[in-house]
């Protein structure tokens, strides 16, 4: 794989008190949020040719909002291993996947933001890299240029909040 990126599923509903976790759907908040990410990814022709996305209701939900902003389809893989997943097990399921392209992954917190940070290698975008290391919030992407999917094995060039992209609209 060339690019990776790693998002983080939008803001989720805590309204429904009796839902499990796996199937809070998202809040306004995050329906006004998801497809931000995807106009952005469009607009830069950052266009993944693979999605791994977590089965949560809310992961799936992100996802199906960002890709309907993508030109073109995206094949898409509902991934069990990566709801709730430590960044070793979501490491592992990039490794496995055999793309020549470039790979989204929607998934959660901590294991996503951990991941992010352990593949943030020499040469990455000191900004973007003070800008995740400060807090991956609900509905923000990490672009990396991958050289190996190992620690330090990728370059961060672009880290984006919805937020940014709604201050800047």
């Amino acid at each position: 794989m060339k690019t990776l990126y790693l998002l983080r599923h939008a803001k989720s509903s805590w309204d429904d008190p009796s839902l499990d976790d796996f199937d809070r759907p998202l809040s306004k908040r995050g329906r006004k949020a998801a497809p931000l990410i995807g106009r952005y990814m469009a607009e830069r022709n950052w266009q993944p040719d693979l999605a791994l996305v977590s089965p949560a209701v809310r992961a799936r939900d992100t996802w199906h909002l960002v890709a309907s902003e993508m030109p073109k389809p995206v094949e898409t893989r509902f991934e069990p291993s990566i709801y709730m997943a430590e960044p070793e097990a979501l490491l592992a399921l990039l490794r496995n996947t055999d793309t020549p392209g470039s790979v989204i992954l929607v998934g959660h917190n901590p294991g996503l933001e951990q991941l992010a940070a352990r593949l943030a290698g020499p040469g990455s975008q000191p900004q973007a890299h003070a800008r995740m290391a400060e807090k991956y919030p609900t509905a923000a992407l990490a672009r990396f240029e991958v050289h190996a999917m190992e620690p330090c094995g990728a370059i961060l060039t672009d880290f984006v909040r919805a937020r940014d992209i709604a201050d800047t609209s």
